[in-house]
């Protein structure tokens, strides 16, 4: 977008409403989803540019309000789709396939069972799959294949899944494992 000398004078004279606009629109510390104060900072110049380049008289300031937080707006939708295409549930699984199965590890297998299916036995329905669907993941299913198999879409599993996962780590079984095998 190239601007005219006039138009670059507008930008330079109302750069602050930049900050104005995520200070007012957003919570401390401005970090939202994937970008940082710097990023939304950036995308703020652009609708700022924006406004500078379509401006027909009026209230710059209020018009330039309205553009510069659009712009964010769109591009925090922008994010959130493509992250949501993107994401397949954020689980590491406990075990790589590949690791050598020995005796310490087939210990913590049996460890990491047993307290499973403790949890699955005193969880709510929605938290047991979400359990589940974790188990399927540690063997390399996505939350898709999941979800098939699942009658569910993979929006849902990655929500059991993170339901689970609040789950789990309440529990002081998976404390005391963690710490048992992490100091060793």
């Amino acid at each position: 977008m190239t601007l005219t000398e006039k138009e670059r004078e507008k930008v330079e004279k109302n750069i602050g409403l930049i900050h104005k606009v995520i200070q007012d629109k957003l919570q401390p510390p401005y970090q939202v989803g994937m970008y940082s104060y710097e990023d939304l900072y950036q995308i703020g110049c652009i609708g700022l540019c924006k406004a500078a380049s379509t401006d027909k008289g009026g209230t710059f300031s209020t018009y330039a309000y309205r553009l510069i937080w659009h712009q964010i707006c769109d591009a925090m939708i922008y994010a959130t789709r493509r992250q949501t295409k993107e994401t397949t549930c954020d689980v590491t699984p406990y075990i790589a396939a590949e690791q050598e199965v020995t005796e310490e590890l087939s210990d913590f297998r049996m460890d990491i069972n047993r307290a499973l299916e403790q949890a699955k036995a005193d969880a709510p329905s929605s938290t047991c799959k979400g359990i589940e669907a974790i188990c399927m993941m540690s063997k390399g299913y996505t939350s898709r294949e999941i979800g098939e198999r699942m009658n569910a879409s993979a929006k849902l599993v990655c929500a059991w899944v993170s339901k689970a996962r609040k789950y789990l780590k309440s529990r002081p079984e998976f404390a005391q494992i963690a710490a048992a095998y992490h100091q060793e």
